[in-house]
């Protein structure tokens, strides 16, 4: 049996629930983290990068500092 907590990780980010607003604050992307972003939608075809994309480039810049 799958729990809530498991569920939610496995989820699409639309379906998932807000994060709590004490654990974490949004911050701006940063220079490479938004040319990433619109590589990635170039790629893809899109004129403008979107969720996805601005998630995957946002990840791959913390990654990067760690």
């Amino acid at each position: 049996m799958v729990t809530a907590s498991k569920r939610s990780s496995l989820s699409e980010p639309w379906e998932r629930d807000n994060p709590k607003k004490k654990s974490r604050t949004s911050k701006p992307l940063g220079a490479a983290a938004k040319a990433s972003a619109k590589r990635a939608a170039k790629k893809a075809g899109r004129p403008y990068p979107n969720m996805i994309d601005n998630m995957n480039a946002a990840r791959k810049s913390k990654a990067g500092k760690s």
